[in-house]
């Protein structure tokens, strides 16, 4: 199976990376500063799972998933240009500023996004966005809303995206929940519905939810 590398060990890294080994991929956590490279856990799929630094995650993963915090994504991803070449880079991040609560306040590029930046500042990537519409344990379990939920997926790649909408099926994500918005460029559509979230939370709490499509 592929290897996938994560960058990031936070909620949404953890969880994609159970999932993903549960679905038999190897899958390695990059951690800026790693406590160990020993494996997440002691037994059963978390034991499969491995932790290395950021670079050697990037340079000896097939496929890398951004699950950074969005606003300091472009800063730390540039550093690994050399090791990200050649890859697909999955970025699941939103770029915002947090407000006096704590919650998404305005996004760090607006009238942009933070794929198109990463799309620019690694040419030699290639830059599919997806899952960023949504609380990270829908990510990995989306038949547990009671609607079908929507992930949007954009990228200039169609191949990329292909292997992307493979990975999404992994996590269980049936065909027809995957909507192809299009190149890059239409990733600044799909972050800015990060701005829904803060209302959201705020009035229903911190419950599952996905910002979907209804037809």
């Amino acid at each position: 199976m592929t290897t996938i590398g994560i960058l990031g060990t936070g909620r949404v890294g953890s969880n994609l990376a159970r999932a993903l080994a549960a679905s038999g991929h190897t899958v390695v956590l990059g951690h800026r500063t790693p406590r160990s490279t020993t494996a997440l856990g002691e037994d059963g799929i978390e034991a499969s799972i491995r932790f290395a630094d950021q670079r050697t995650t990037a340079r000896t993963a097939d496929i890398v998933i951004n699950a950074t915090p969005g606003d300091t994504t472009l800063e730390r991803l540039t550093e690994l240009r050399a090791e990200l070449a050649g890859k697909i880079l999955v970025d699941v991040s939103n770029a915002t500023r947090d407000g006096a609560d704590g919650l998404p306040g305005e996004l760090v590029y607006p009238g942009s996004s933070l794929a198109e930046h990463l799309q620019h500042a690694l040419p030699e990537s290639r830059v599919v966005k997806t899952l960023n519409t949504m609380l990270f344990m829908v990510m990995t379990s989306p038949a547990s809303l009671s609607t079908p939920a929507t992930v949007y997926l954009s990228g200039d790649d169609d191949g990329a995206k292909k292997t992307v909408t493979d990975l999404l099926g992994d996590l269980g994500w049936q065909p027809e929940w995957i909507e192809d918005l299009g190149g890059i460029a239409s990733a600044r559509a799909s972050e800015a519905l990060i701005l829904l979230v803060p209302h959201i939370l705020r009035r229903h709490g911190f419950q599952p939810f996905a910002v979907s499509l209804a037809r």
